[in-house]
């Protein structure tokens, strides 16, 4: 089994690729960084915080700010 990274083709750990992490380290943290810019913590109204993951669930969230459809 070739233990490369699929996207640079540098050497990943025979544990990491194991484990199903076929990224090497910078590479797996790039990508985690680009998934993360798209993720919002929004608080809840009397309540906790929420991870929102769509823009659309973000509308309407604000119950002092009248109705939204």
């Amino acid at each position: 089994m070739d233990a490369q990274c699929t996207y640079c083709g540098e050497f990943v750990g025979r544990e990491r690729w194991e484990l199903g992490y076929y990224l090497c380290l910078s590479c797996g943290e790039q990508h985690a960084k680009e998934q993360r810019k798209h993720w919002c913590v929004a608080p809840m109204h009397k309540s906790n915080y929420l991870l929102i993951t769509d823009p659309a669930d973000l509308r309407g969230l604000n119950n002092k700010g009248g109705f939204h459809r």
